[in-house]
């Protein structure tokens, strides 16, 4: 079988990438061939003898929106030369609009244009403005591309709801969800002094962009206000965001580490007692899946994708992302029983393993077996 994949990146360093970057390295383990119309490849991918690179026009033009549009119909050009070539054609989302047998969905722009948290509506103003005319230009290239796909791939449920909602037919849409390194992301003893962690009886993490409102760390502060002896360490980047001022007017800046930008993200995963990511906006949260891959408990929301794949087990999806005090007896009821988080962690774990990188891959190429046998 021969597979054409157009996206942006087949990458370890983005998430979208690493999800083509494995099923490539899968493809390719089975005996399979794959032409990449791609920005950007892993260079070891790259040189494969059963791999071909095309890169199309327009990957470094001064704007997203200019480089979006030279790249869309660069790629669309370039499929067309390589269709006869190829049994199945696979496209990223709105990359560029043609036929093809699958489309895989990581983010739906028509939902972000409706979010409250879209950058135009936090933003009054020319780069506000921009991102609405972005997201506007895109979110209509993509349901062009979704029309002309016999089968929609969305990566998580609240993806599926997403496109069912902009008029992609239910049964155009499988779900696969994105995977996880189990490797990197595992069980074990951190020392928390020798990564920078306070040495704490309880130590939540949050993590991700504390700039904007959209991941809800204003929620995790109040429930910390709510919650006794309970720390919280923040990874992210400090500035220009309003949150340490927030921790201090709550009274609790003693009981937040604010750490900054961190790219140790397993240590600091297997380093906490709990996971703390009630997201008001996210198609996928991948952080869900590397928390559980830790052995560390999750504290979520139904509205952050994956996180309908927790049990209940392996942690708490609160129905409401603003509910501090759905979050902070979640908190206690961890800090309160040893035993019960540790259990939660076994069974976080558990269900990580079913979710690798390489149970991801082979679920998309099964689902290209099927479609060239459709066809």
């Amino acid at each position: 079988m021969h597979v054409a994949i157009v996206t942006p990146k087949v990458t370890a360093d983005d998430g979208q990438g690493r999800v083509n970057l494995e099923i490539v390295r899968t493809l390719i383990e089975r005996g399979h061939r794959a032409t990449l119309i791609a920005s950007v490849v892993d260079p070891d991918v790259a040189r494969l003898p059963a791999v071909r690179w095309i890169q199309p026009y327009g990957g470094s033009l001064p704007t997203q929106l200019l480089s979006s549009q030279v790249v869309s119909r660069s790629a669309q050009a370039l499929l067309r030369r390589v269709r006869p070539e190829v049994d199945v054609v696979t496209i990223d989302g709105a990359v560029t609009i043609a036929d093809s047998d699958v489309n895989a969905v990581h983010f739906v722009h028509g939902a972000w244009l409706r979010s409250p948290f879209h950058t135009r509506r936090l933003r009054r103003d020319a780069y506000g403005a921009y991102h609405g005319v972005l997201t506007r230009v895109h979110h209509a290239q993509e349901r062009a591309a979704f029309s002309r796909a016999r089968a929609v791939v969305a990566v998580s449920g609240r993806v599926a709801d997403e496109l069912a909602a902009i008029g992609v037919p239910r049964e155009k849409i499988e779900v696969i969800f994105n995977g996880v390194d189990v490797e990197r992301f595992r069980p074990g003893a951190v020392d928390r002094a020798a990564i920078g962690l306070p040495d704490v009886p309880f130590l939540a993490l949050f993590a991700g962009d504390i700039k904007t409102p959209r991941k809800n760390l204003d929620t995790v502060l109040r429930a910390i206000a709510r919650s006794a002896d309970v720390h919280l360490a923040v990874a992210g980047s400090v500035e220009r965001s309003p949150y340490p001022a927030m921790a201090r007017d709550l009274g609790i800046a003693s009981r937040v580490s604010f750490l900054g930008f961190r790219s140790d993200m397993p240590a600091l995963m297997r380093a906490a007692d709990v996971f703390v990511f009630p997201s008001r906006y996210e198609p996928c949260g991948l952080v869900v899946l590397e928390s559980l891959a830790s052995g560390t408990p999750v504290i979520t929301a139904r509205s952050v994708g994956g996180a309908e794949v927790l049990t209940g087990a392996e942690g708490v999806a609160i129905d409401d992302p603003d509910d501090d005090a759905a979050i902070a007896h979640a908190l206690d009821r961890y800090r309160a029983d040893d035993a019960v988080r540790r259990r939660a962690g076994e069974h976080a774990r558990r269900l990580a393993l079913e979710h690798t990188w390489s149970a991801m891959a082979e679920r998309y190429v099964a689902l290209y077996e099927r479609m060239r046998r459709a066809a």
